[in-house]
């Protein structure tokens, strides 16, 4: 027995051994300075070629870092490829370009609002296991595609008769049909358009990331459309429009999505669904997240192309100055964002929206005034299904009146967005064409009396 004891002892003392040798041995990650392939942080240099060769390299060998580190590192459009990860030091900045036509266009297509999109400033096509870390930043130079300064560029360019110049405005990062992408600890800043767009893409984990994004229209913070098996945690997202967007460009689903502990704050909404909806969008999950000084909508949940929205939770949501706190819409809009048919219209059912605490007092302005604080509307040919409200608290500044009243319009294939709804019958909660309204501990408190009813519920 003694022999046994002493000879197992031996076995576990060779097996840590050769364990603690593997680990000690496993090869760290090979760096590529992108400064090593002619690339100059002087702000001025477009890098483009240079962060493409060293990316390129990078994948080819099997993987590993490229590097940015010490300067401002300006730059066209860059496609990161499989293994490789594009890591940015703490005193060194990715700028985009100022001229459009540094830029490439990938899968364009057509948004909600009519324009075309595809360029970006980091995109991947088909790639797998990449990455962007490191904290520093990425800055698209929005600003320099705003109209003027695009008139401006074009001047210099000696381009006339080319109205398109710059249209297309790069997103800050984009990645189609792309697996097993990591953000982690990046700050993300200015796009010209969306500053992060996931479309077809899957295993997708976005970490600690902050995302400022101000400097033109249509400043998304995350989109993620027709993907799949997503985390997005601990983030700051403060945007010019929607800040985290789940949508659908094409009739593939955006589903099993895991959001928590971020900070919202945007210019139009917080939490949105749509208004790009032709793919389904189910297993959701948002937790834990806090939105401030938001004009145009805490959550929103829009079905208007086809999507068939169902097992969604929301729960543990503070917001605070936030217009609109809650609003639900199914809507017969069917629009197509590629060569696709058009969708039947969709559905919504299997919603939980619980635990939520909201005050639209302290807004310096209101989109419609006097504000409510729910909307739910589907339309006279297509109800929503079933919707949960659950421990729900709103304080609204009031001051409504009876004279404000309208009639509420129908609407059905405009654009869903609560302001052109005009001023409801109800302060609180305003809800039609529905199925099943679950509704448990739903409180609403105004600052000032308002004539109007706390909560409306028609056919």
């Amino acid at each position: 027995m003694k022999n046994i004891i002493v000879y197992s002892i031996t076995s576990l003392v060779i097996a840590l051994f050769f364990l603690g040798a593997m680990v000690s041995f496993s090869p760290k990650p090979k760096i590529y300075d992108i400064k090593n392939f002619g690339a100059k942080g002087d702000g001025i240099t477009i890098n483009t070629k240079a962060i493409q060769k060293a990316i390129d390299k990078c994948s080819k060998n099997g993987g590993g870092i490229v590097l940015l580190r010490e300067g401002i590192f300006s730059s066209g459009t860059i496609l990161l490829k499989d293994n490789v990860t594009l890591q940015i030091d703490e005193n060194a900045k990715l700028m985009g370009s100022a001229n459009p036509q540094d830029y490439q266009s990938i899968d364009t297509f057509i948004d909600a609002t009519g324009q075309e999109r595809g360029t970006c400033l980091i995109g991947a096509i088909g790639a797998k296991n990449i990455g962007i870390s490191g904290t520093g930043s990425i800055d698209g130079n929005g600003a320099a595609f705003l109209a003027k300064n695009l008139a401006i560029k074009k001047k210099a360019l000696g381009i006339s008769g080319e109205d398109t110049f710059g249209g297309n405005r790069p997103f800050l990062l984009r990645f189609v049909k792309t697996t097993q992408i990591t953000l982690k600890n990046i700050h993300i800043r200015e796009a010209a358009a969306w500053a992060c767009h996931f479309f077809q893409s899957s295993k997708i984990l976005i970490d600690n990331v902050s995302i400022y994004n101000h400097a033109n229209k249509n400043n998304d913070g995350i989109d993620l459309d027709s993907s799949h098996d997503i985390v997005i945690k601990n983030c700051t997202i403060n945007s010019g429009d929607d800040a985290i967007c789940i949508k659908s460009t094409s009739p593939l689903p955006t589903y099993n999505v895991k959001v928590s502990n971020c900070t919202l704050r945007s210019d139009w909404g917080a939490i949105k669904f749509g208004t790009e909806s032709m793919g389904d969008f189910y297993n959701i999950d948002i937790r834990d997240c806090t939105i401030e000084d938001t004009k145009g909508g805490g959550i929103k949940i829009l079905s208007v192309d086809g999507a068939n929205i169902h097992d969604v939770l929301i729960e543990n949501i503070e917001m605070n100055q936030v217009d609109m706190p809650i609003f639900v819409r199914l809507g017969e809009r069917l629009r197509t964002y590629r060569t696709t048919n058009k969708q039947a219209v969709g559905s919504i059912k299997d919603v939980v929206i619980r635990n939520i605490k909201a005050t639209t007092r302290g807004l310096d302005s209101s989109r419609i005034s006097p504000p409510s604080g729910i909307l739910i509307t589907g339309t006279p040919k297509y109800k929503i299904g079933s919707l949960t409200l659950d421990h729900i608290s709103i304080d609204l500044p009031g001051g409504g009146k009876a004279t404000d009243i309208i009639e509420v319009p129908e609407d059905e294939t405009r654009y869903p967005e609560f302001s052109f709804f005009k001023v409801l019958p109800a302060y609180g909660l305003y809800a039609r064409h529905i199925k099943e309204l679950k509704i448990n501990d739903l409180k609403f408190k105004t600052t000032t009396a308002d004539q109007r009813s706390e909560i409306v519920i028609k056919e």
